[in-house]
């Protein structure tokens, strides 16, 4: 990862050999671009699918939250510090797929004469998993790194409130409304701060992607979308509890959540949400669900996941796939579109990146896409550093443990913000 830094693309993307089913590789690089695609308007679905056709190779990029508004007649107008193009992807010329102890190659045919070299590069500059993170300076010019909430603690009950008062009218029966945190001024070293981020963190979905001088550093541990061959998954995460110091107190912890009515129904409305989706373009009878609400432990939290497959028609393009289930249901609420509306009117920032998804597409129109959550987001030129995260809201949601729940899912962010050395 450090050798990829000389390119002004790049993305990594890592399992930290997270015990998964439905994984590929272990991990992979892709740098520079030999082609690429940059949207911030309307009609992004078309234009993707058009340059996913035609391109028919590895493409890796973004999809933000907001294109959203390419879905549904929706708008963002709120503030964005962050500046990131809504839609990117791009076809390396150069990748590198990690599974256990072999690395796969593949370069597009015009560098091919540049793999020695690059792998005589690479051995002084591992890009191995184990390397050890360094430390980082992080700074403010007249001190240390000062993080700012967008909304403040009160104002956040009050939007609580006016959320559940959605709910009581029928409005919405859940929504995932979410914060911002934010530094201005403030410079950090992208690689180290993710190396340390994802030291903490372990997550499945982890990735770093540089896009000239944006940056996505990302512990996320959830899926949004995978398709292999005919066979479509999502994966949406609702429920949380915190980690606890001893394996009895976890296995406690873990029970608890097992059994806490509130935080299943989470997670219940929205698998139904998503086998809605799916019903849209699966073969008919095949939406199943294959898990509903299993505990998966991770470094800092549990979560409850729940598991939705189908199998769909091959003369659907994947791209239109996507369209139909974006953005994921995890992170919008339900219904979706009386959500979205509601929650852009209560949120003070425009999500951008977060809440949206990252991952990649092969030659075969198969794809995998991660939910962009537990990320930090660094726009360098401008100096601008933010980190968000949301919980669920439901008829049951209390407004001071949602208040805790937002800001256990912060603490691995802020901790390698704040306790750098």
């Amino acid at each position: 990862m450090i050798w990829a830094q000389q390119f002004e693309i790049a993305v990594w993307l890592d399992s930290n050999n997270y015990q998964q089913k439905y994984s590929n590789f272990d991990a992979v690089l892709a740098v520079d671009a030999i082609s690429k695609i940059e949207i911030s308007n309307k009609n992004a679905f078309s234009q993707l699918k058009k340059y996913q056709s035609e391109v028919n190779d590895f493409i890796f990029g973004y999809l933000s939250y907001d294109l959203k508004n390419d879905v549904e007649n929706l708008t963002s107008a709120n503030f964005d510090g962050l500046h990131f193009p809504d839609l990117f992807f791009f076809q390396p010329t150069k990748l590198f797929f990690i599974k256990g102890n072999t690395v796969e190659i593949k370069y597009v045919s015009a560098f091919g004469h540049e793999i020695e070299i690059d792998l005589q590069n690479i051995q002084q500059k591992p890009i191995t998993k184990n390397q050890q993170p360094t430390t980082f300076i992080l700074s403010e010019a007249e001190g240390n790194i000062k993080i700012k909430l967008r909304i403040h603690k009160d104002d956040y009950y009050k939007k609580l409130n006016t959320i559940l008062n959605h709910i009581r009218r029928g409005n919405i029966y859940e929504a995932n409304f979410c914060q911002e945190f934010y530094s201005e001024n403030s410079t950090i070293n992208p690689v180290e701060v993710y190396q340390n981020l994802n030291k903490i963190s372990k997550a499945p979905f982890a990735t770093f992607l540089k896009l000239n001088n944006r940056y996505l550093l990302s512990a996320s541990p959830e899926r949004y979308l995978k398709k292999e061959g005919d066979q479509l998954i999502s994966q949406p995460i609702k429920g949380t509890e915190k980690r606890a110091s001893t394996k009895s107190a976890d296995e406690k912890l873990i029970l608890a959540l097992e059994q806490n009515q509130k935080e299943r129904a989470e997670n219940i409305m929205i698998v139904d949400l998503v086998r809605n989706d799916f019903s849209r373009f699966a073969v008919k009878g095949s939406v199943k669900v294959e898990e509903l609400c299993k505990v998966y432990t991770f470094e800092q939290v549990h979560h409850l996941i729940s598991t939705v497959s189908c199998s769909v028609k091959t003369n659907i393009h994947p791209v239109d796939l996507i369209k139909n289930t974006f953005p994921m249901g995890s992170m919008t609420g339900a219904p979706k579109i009386s959500a979205m509306k509601i929650m852009e009117e209560l949120e003070e920032t425009k999500r951008g990146l977060y809440s949206g998804a990252v991952g990649y597409f092969t030659p075969k129109g198969d794809f995998d896409f991660n939910v962009i959550i537990r990320s930090i987001l660094y726009n360098e030129t401008k100096k601008y550093i933010s980190y968000s995260v949301g919980g669920a809201i439901t008829a049951l949601s209390i407004p001071e443990n949602e208040y805790k729940e937002c800001l256990l899912k912060a603490k691995a962010m802020k901790e390698v913000l704040l306790n750098a050395k």
